[in-house]
């Protein structure tokens, strides 16, 4: 029986070392930066939430638009921090493992689309923070990975996930008044294009050429 050191060596595909390897440096980095989140909590929380009120998005007015960069780093308190973290680390880990330049891509543009879609769409006189909309993209890039990519990994991936987190669909959906259900409908939104944007490109099928037996020469 011979082994292809090629499929051995694919991250991406289920069952090999280098895809298992892929999921705990993608588990292990997630894990490093939720410590980062609560840094700036406590950073925050000394500071009065003086860096929600400065960085925080404010819908409809001009100085809240770069609270699109940052109200993703952002929180109301540390049980904020806490509900938002095991998600990130859930989520976060199958993204990044398809690869790290699709990862960044992947959030920066549900960020974008998240952080616009508040600022268009959220209630005037707020001020919006959190990482929930990077959460829902996150939810969506995988719903719709394993469709448009057609992998059985990323499928079943799907359908975990959405077994697990399916219920928080309904924070799409106006309700709570302290919840930014804008935001979360956005992210989502994005994370199914994210998906197909950034979807990996099967190689194109090579055309087979059956080679031709040379004869010996006649002269």
């Amino acid at each position: 029986m011979t082994i292809d050191p090629g499929r051995q060596s694919d991250p991406t595909r289920f069952g090999t070392e280098a895809f298992y390897a892929s999921i705990g440096r993608a588990f292990l980095a997630m894990c490093a930066f939720v410590p980062v989140l609560f840094l700036i909590e406590g950073l925050d929380k000394w500071s009065g939430h003086s860096l929600d009120q400065a960085g925080g998005i404010r819908p409809r007015r001009l100085d809240g638009l770069d609270g699109i960069v940052f109200a993703p780093f952002l929180h109301v308190s540390f049980d904020h921090v806490l509900s938002n973290s095991v998600p990130l680390i859930v989520l976060g880990t199958f993204v990044l493992a398809a690869g790290g330049a699709r990862f960044w891509f992947t959030t920066l543009f549900i960020a974008v689309v998240a952080g616009v879609g508040v600022w268009f769409l959220g209630s005037p006189n707020t001020v919006v923070v959190g990482a929930s909309g990077v959460i829902f993209g996150y939810l969506g890039v995988i719903l719709m990975r394993g469709v448009v990519e057609r992998s059985w990994w990323h499928i079943a991936v799907g359908l975990l996930v959405g077994l697990l987190y399916g219920w928080q669909l309904i924070g799409m959906f106006p309700g709570d008044p302290g919840v930014s259900w804008q935001g979360h409908l956005c992210g989502f939104i994005a994370g199914l294009a994210a998906a197909i944007l950034f979807r990996r490109r099967r190689p194109k099928p090579v055309d087979h050429v059956e080679p031709l037996a040379l004869g010996p020469d006649v002269s």
